[in-house]
Formats: structure tokens, sequence, C-alpha cells
């Protein structure tokens, strides 16, 4: 188990128990060191099998340090995160995203918001100062529930940022999945007048990642294109902090795109945004565009330091989750800060922004131009092989080699992972994931299909390298 991009993350198996306690202890000594000795702690989970019990321990946990665990039971990540923030609460959210099943993660967040990287690190050092001598478990405890508390607060949140009857007329589906969104969602896009049509629920869990939505999740959603005649289809990863958005055409809408929607939407003055989101994201749109590392906690860096500047801060990644840095005046009323990735927002400003100008999602995607992306990941790939793979390429000879079959080497950008601009003005981006065994590729092309191309080919040659 290891932090990475989001929250600390391992099998499911190693996770429960006395680990998640332990994580837990590690928590709450980090919160009193920096002065919230006791006091609520708002606790969510998705819907995958192990969340249940680890949420649980976590509690049992927080109980035994001295504060008051809130039982939000399942629930989006940033309703919890806003609920918490609002009552000046820290919280705790369970949740392995959009990993597979037999995986899963926690997340966690201080009375101001997501916790930065200090604060992983103090974490990591108590979870090894405390792991030969943590007692588990503790006596039970009891809890408040507070599920109905944190779902009404984000109720009244969402239900301002569109005018009454805003998306009246619109088609849309929502492939609810196995997403703790998937009712809620419904609910709110009928609130400002949407047909909305549910489609795609499972009562096993799917692990649905907006950054490399597999075949199989896409060549079902355009059958629900073209059966229902939607105007867009409307999801979300597990946890709800990611969205993912499917055009009239049945083709995703990336998500630095909806990022970029949504900044637009929020007038923003300065983007946030990390390295793989698409490089014609840029001072053109009317804003500055500052770039980080991928992972929230750095975004969240930038955001904080952006905000010295004044105006309104807008981040997001590329897997579409948006952080709002600063309030913003939204359809007359004040959107207060949730920094942290939210996938409610970006999907109604995606929507509102297609309604208001009257322009089909695909037609927005034509209005911008920007160079196409294309990403995919290679799964169970051995963190060991990821880490001496890219070992090797950062050697310049074995990276222009690495990429011959695509070219000359430009110029190579080392934010995160290896992100080389060729002469062509095609962008490879190989990059093996924080806190998973994956190994991903982003690429930049002329056209969709050349890519999709790149990112095969590149993955394909990253798979066999990693096998020598």
């Amino acid at each position: 188990m290891k932090f990475g991009s989001s929250g600390v993350r391992g099998l499911a198996s190693e996770l429960a128990g006395r680990p998640s306690g332990l994580y837990t202890e590690g928590f709450a000594r980090r919160l009193r060191s920096t002065g919230f000795r006791q006091g609520e702690v708002f606790v969510g989970r998705d819907l995958r099998d192990s969340s249940q019990t680890i949420a649980e321990d976590c509690m049992a946990a927080l109980a035994a340090s001295g504060f008051l665990p809130v039982d939000c039971g399942p629930i989006p990540t940033p309703a919890l995160a806003f609920c918490a923030r609002l009552r000046g609460a820290a919280a705790l959210m369970v949740t392995g995203s959009h990993i597979p099943a037999d995986r899963n993660g926690i997340k966690f967040y201080g009375p101001k918001g997501e916790i930065d990287k200090a604060d992983e690190a103090a974490i990591t050092q108590a979870v090894a100062e405390l792991s030969d001598h943590y007692p588990w478990p503790p006596a039970h405890a009891d809890r408040q529930s507070g599920h109905e508390l944190a779902l009404a607060a984000f109720r009244d949140r969402v239900g301002g940022i569109l005018p009454p009857g805003a998306l009246s007329g619109m088609k849309l589906g929502v492939y609810q999945h196995s997403t703790v969104a998937g009712e809620l969602l419904v609910e709110v896009l009928r609130s400002f007048g949407a047909d909305v049509t549910p489609v795609g629920k499972t009562q096993v869990f799917v692990p649905v990642d907006t950054e490399a939505v597999g075949w199989k999740t896409m060549a079902k959603v355009k059958d629900w294109v073209r059966e229902f005649k939607f105007d867009a289809v409307l999801s979300a990863d597990a946890d709800a902090d990611r969205p993912l958005v499917i055009d009239e055409q049945g083709e995703l809408f990336r998500g630095d795109l909806i990022g970029l929607a949504t900044a637009l939407f929020l007038k923003a003055d300065i983007v946030v945004t990390p390295v793989t989101s698409n490089s014609g994201i840029s001072e053109a749109f009317g804003f500055s565009v500052r770039r980080t590392k991928v992972g929230s906690p750095f975004v969240i860096e930038g955001m904080d330091a952006a905000r010295q500047a004044g105006g309104i801060v807008v981040g997001f990644e590329a897997n579409g989750g948006v952080l709002l840095g600063s309030d913003c005046l939204v359809n007359g009323k004040t959107l207060s800060a949730l920094p942290t990735r939210d996938s409610f927002l970006p999907i109604l400003a995606v929507l509102g922004r297609s309604a208001s100008t009257g322009k089909s999602l695909s037609g927005l995607r034509e209005t911008w131009n920007l160079p196409v992306c294309a990403s995919e990941r290679l799964e169970n790939f051995p963190v060991e092989a990821s880490r001496g793979l890219m070992r090797k390429l950062a050697d310049r000879d074995a990276l222009r080699q690495f990429l011959a079959p695509f070219g000359t080497v430009a110029d190579v950008d080392e934010t995160d992972g290896l992100r080389a601009r060729m002469t062509s003005g095609e962008i490879i981006h190989l990059r093996p994931s924080g806190n998973a065994p994956e190994f991903r590729c982003y690429a930049e092309a002329e056209s969709a299909g050349r890519a999709e191309e790149i990112v095969a080919l590149a993955l394909k040659r990253a798979w066999d390298a990693g096998r020598e």
C-alpha cells in the first residue's frame, strides 16, 4: 500500500482490518498535530464489496483516537468533502476510484480540504512508527449517521449552478453502472428540466476509468445513443469525483475538454492543470495556464499559489475531475470553493454551455479545434517493470530508440514521466501510475486514428520492454 495521485491504495485484502485502522490512526495523529484535536470526521464509501468493511474499520479507529465518526454511507466524494468543509470537519472516503474491485483505497480530508503531500508524508511516517505495536481491534464505538445531511448540502450546492429549466429539451442518458452518483445524477439533471433515461445499472462492481475508457464500455454507450437518440450520456467513476461524458455521436468528450468547458463556463482567470492535459489549452482562451504533475494534491498546490494573483482559479485533470480553487459567481449566486475533484459541476457546465450556445457537444469540440488526444493503460503491469522501464528511458539515446517508429524527438518534458514532442508536432507521453500496477500512455496527433495508433504501439513496446 502506498500514496499515489489521490489517496492510499492497495489490495483490498491487505487493506481491510488492522492496516485500515493503522492508516486512520496515522491520519488522526496528523489532524491532532495540525490543531484539529477532536470533533466530527465524516466517513463515506463507494459500492465495491470491500468498502463497507474498510469503512467500519476506519470508523472504529477514529473513535478509538477520540474523534466522532459520522457515517455517510455510499456517497459521492465531492458531496462528502463539501459537507465536511462546510462544517469545518475532517473526512475520509473509502474508495479505489477507477481501479479493479480487488483493490481499494482511502482518501483523506482535513478541515480545509484534501490533504497535501506533506500530510501524506506525515501519515506514512506515523504508520511506520506504529506498525509493530498498533493495537487491533479497538473496542466498538457508536457513530452518528450523516448520509442525508451530506446529500442535502450537496443538492443545495449543485441546484444553483444552472438556471431553472436550463436543460429543457435535452434528452440525456445516465450510465449508472456501480457509481455512487447513479441516482443523484439522474435527480439533478431532471431538476433542470432534462428528459433523463437511466441505463446500465449493475449489481456487480464495474471499474470505470474516465481517462482510459474501455472499448466494451464505449460500444455499449454507442448502442444506447443510437437506441434512445441521446444528446449526451453522462456518468462518473466509482466515487464520482471524475465525470464521464459521451456526445450525441457516441464519442468520448475527453476530460481535458470537460475541464476547458468548465473553465469557460466559470469565466476562469487562472487554470491549473497537469502536464497530461491537452497542449492546446492555452492563454488563447482568455485565462493563464499553469501546469503541474499528475494528481489532485499537485493541482491543489498549484491553485493555492495561483490564488495569490487574485481572480477565479479553476483546476482540472485529464480525467475530467474539476477542482474549484476560489469562490465565484454563478447564476447570480456564490459557488463556494471546493478544492477536490468533482464530477457534478463539470457535467452541468458542459451541458449548460451546450444549451446556452445551441451547439451539440461534438459542435463544441469542433469550435475549440484542439489537437486530438488518446490515452490508454497497461493493466497488471508490475510496478518494478514500470520503474525499470522509466530508468532505462531516462537515457536520451534509449528514449530516442524506443520512439524511433514515431519519428524524431524534438524535446522532452520530465515534469511527470517522459513527455516527448516529436518534430512532426505529435506528442507521446509515457508515465507509470502513481499507486497501481499500471503503465499509461497519452498521445496527441492530428486525427483520432493516428493518436490511438501511437498509444497502442507505444504500450506494446512498453509491454515488450517490461518483459525483457
